[in-house]
């Protein structure tokens, strides 16, 4: 074979070896950007026409305060956990509000927020306060009828409880960090076998979250006839236990399930899920705020409440799994909502009987630990005195720190005085037995 021929048949080879070497990097590329917009969905983002970022939120529901001092009141409360600040606005509602009338009253806590993700809560949250005020009206409400009903409420709304994950969500971080419903004490930091750290970090210990710490000494402090934790993910209405697969037992647990039962009725159509978180959603949560609320705070009526969910949205577009992104379903959502929780302001108190059905016992009789008493104690002497959070929680801090000395030299005695006892057991000398 001539040089002219092996180089004619060398060249052709090399334009064949680089058209396939073409042809296998465009059928590549266009082959991996098939693949990732078919696992990769675009992203849905917040709807500004729709959502109040949470700095435009806060300063809306600071200004309806301001316009309404006869019936609304907000205080924020600070608390940190080594170096980590939190803050929460509480938003007290309270008609003809006299500083020593909540004892006297039906009380209210409500929470919207927890998740930094589940913004509609927060919107939903809004709308409620707007319509205490007056500024908004429930359609085909009567206005004499409602008030006679809030007249006896004295109702406490947590517009915001996760600021700090909520601005992160903004920021488009969605690294949800400590799970703030998975940080209390009740069932703490037990693992299922499908456990997700990235779901359900319980954090370093019960209340290591200064946003915890905080719910929890308004809880205690409040002493509330109901408690309700607004989420999103799907349509439910949830009463105890998230820890385990039962209903509590009791007069109590009838008294939720009707109360639900008549809410699904009046505004879900029937669609939403009742019964026990636990045993109803296809998993155990612990270390939940409702399961404290009723097991250790003893509140009579619980509930967690799921007010959306897109069943269809993929499990990586979180903002749409979590809140409507159009206007119709938006107005949907918010109407339908609030006005079951004006159904609730009305009929809870029914349901439990006179306003004073819940006897007042003292925090250590409900089987509250001594640090639980003591914040709640000192919160309630804090707002009824005025007195200094910082000088209170320093004297908080020594009285624990006495009581569990006081515990551990207790354990030391004891275990010093059953070791003499042992030690003079075994030194005694046996005598056998002498014949007669």
């Amino acid at each position: 074979m001539g040089p002219s021929r092996v180089l004619s048949l060398y060249s052709s080879l090399s334009i064949t070896f680089f058209f396939f070497a073409f042809l296998q990097g465009f059928l590549l590329v266009n082959g991996n950007n098939n693949i990732n917009n078919l696992t990769q969905p675009s992203l849905t983002s917040i709807n500004r026409d729709l959502y109040h970022s949470s700095g435009d939120l806060v300063e809306e529901i600071k200004a309806l305060v301001h316009r309404h001092p006869d019936k609304l009141t907000m205080e924020t409360i600070k608390s940190r956990n080594k170096g980590y600040p939190a803050e929460i606005s509480v938003v007290t509602y309270c008609r003809g509000r006299k500083d020593n009338d909540d004892r006297s009253k039906f009380r209210i806590l409500l929470s919207f927020g927890q998740h930094g993700r589940e913004i509609i809560t927060t919107e939903l949250a809004f709308r409620i306060l707007s319509i205490l005020s007056e500024e908004r009206f429930l359609p085909n409400v009567d206005s004499a009828s409602l008030n006679s009903t809030l007249d006896k409420l004295v109702i406490k709304v947590v517009p915001m409880e996760n600021l700090n994950g909520r601005k992160l969500v903004e920021a488009g971080d969605l690294w949800r960090g400590v799970d703030l419903n998975r940080n209390w004490s009740v069932d703490w930091g037990k693992k299922e076998k499908d456990y997700d750290p990235y779901e359900e970090n319980p954090g370093t210990a019960p209340f290591s979250e200064p946003e915890s710490q905080i719910m929890r000494k308004l809880a205690i402090s409040f002493d509330p006839h109901i408690w309700v934790n607004v989420h999103s993910g799907m349509e439910a209405l949830f009463m105890p236990y998230d820890h385990k697969n039962t209903t509590p037992d009791g007069l109590s647990s009838h008294q939720m399930k009707l109360l639900l039962e008549e809410v699904n009725h009046l505004h879900c159509q029937k669609r939403c899920m009742i019964g026990s978180g636990g045993g109803s959603v296809g998993y155990l949560a612990h270390g939940t705020a409702t399961d404290y609320m009723y097991d250790i705070v003893r509140v009579p009526m619980a509930f967690t409440f799921e007010i959306y969910g897109d069943g269809e949205a993929s499990s990586k577009d979180c903002f749409k799994m979590f809140n409507p992104t159009d206007l119709t379903t938006f107005n949907r959502v918010i109407n339908d909502w609030s006005a079951a929780f004006f159904t609730i302001f009305k009929l809870g108190p029914q349901q439990l009987g006179v306003v004073h059905s819940k006897v007042p016992v003292s925090n250590l009789d409900k089987g509250v630990s001594i640090d639980e008493y003591l914040d709640g104690y000192l919160m309630q002497r804090s707002s009824r005195h005025g007195k200094k959070m910082e000088v209170l929680e320093l004297g908080m801090q020594e009285i624990r720190t006495y009581f569990r000395l006081f515990l551990l030299s207790s354990v030391l005695l004891l275990f010093m005085f059953c070791s003499r006892i042992a030690k003079s057991k075994s030194s005694r000398p046996v005598l056998s037995a002498i014949p007669l």
